[in-house]
């Protein structure tokens, strides 16, 4: 009886290789399929180049920005009736006093409070003349064409500039925050 009691311990010692052997294969396809089958090969981040200058180097520079538009002040009366057949709109130019009131202004520390930037700013110096608030234009370049940016102001404080941004807002525009302009 001892001969049956051997063939159940080699058929188990048997079974228990042939269970290792098969978890050896699927750990083996697990780990090497994926990786003789990935079609695109794995990439690594470009090198990265940091060049830290030493204290003797030149001194960092920066490039200089394009040169800014030239500010036109300008003042414009409010328009009659306009009539849906003007072709062309000019804005007037300002008086002599105004102009010379503008350029001592903008002299100082002074505030304005931007109105916005618009293709036609006709009917927004309208309301800015019809209520009495000091205002002045520039025209800007971009990639569309040209727009005219409102400013009101400028103002001596920051005080008379907030209350400036309220009526704005109470005439239906939407201000920016109130700047200081050196």
């Amino acid at each position: 009886m001892a001969e049956p009691q051997q063939d159940v311990d080699a058929l188990k010692r048997r079974g228990r290789r042939r269970l290792v052997g098969a978890v050896a294969l699927v750990l083996a396809a697990v780990i090497v399929l994926p990786m003789v089958f990935d079609s695109e090969p794995r990439t690594s981040a470009p090198p990265v180049s940091v060049r830290i200058p030493g204290e003797d180097d030149a001194p960092f520079t920066p490039k200089l920005p394009a040169k800014a538009p030239e500010k036109k002040v300008v003042a414009a009366k409010p328009p009659e009736k306009e009539t849906p057949k003007i072709v062309e709109k000019k804005l007037v130019a300002p008086s002599a006093a105004e102009r010379a009131r503008a350029e001592a202004a903008l002299a100082g520390q002074q505030f304005f409070v931007p109105v916005g930037a618009f293709a036609n700013p006709q009917s927004v110096i309208a309301r800015l003349a019809e209520a009495k608030l000091p205002y002045y234009t520039e025209e800007l370049a971009i990639a569309k064409g040209k727009v005219t940016r409102v400013r009101a102001g400028p103002f001596a404080s920051r005080d008379a500039a907030d209350k400036a941004a309220e009526r704005l807002k109470g005439l239906g525009l939407k201000p920016g925050n109130v700047a200081a302009k050196s």
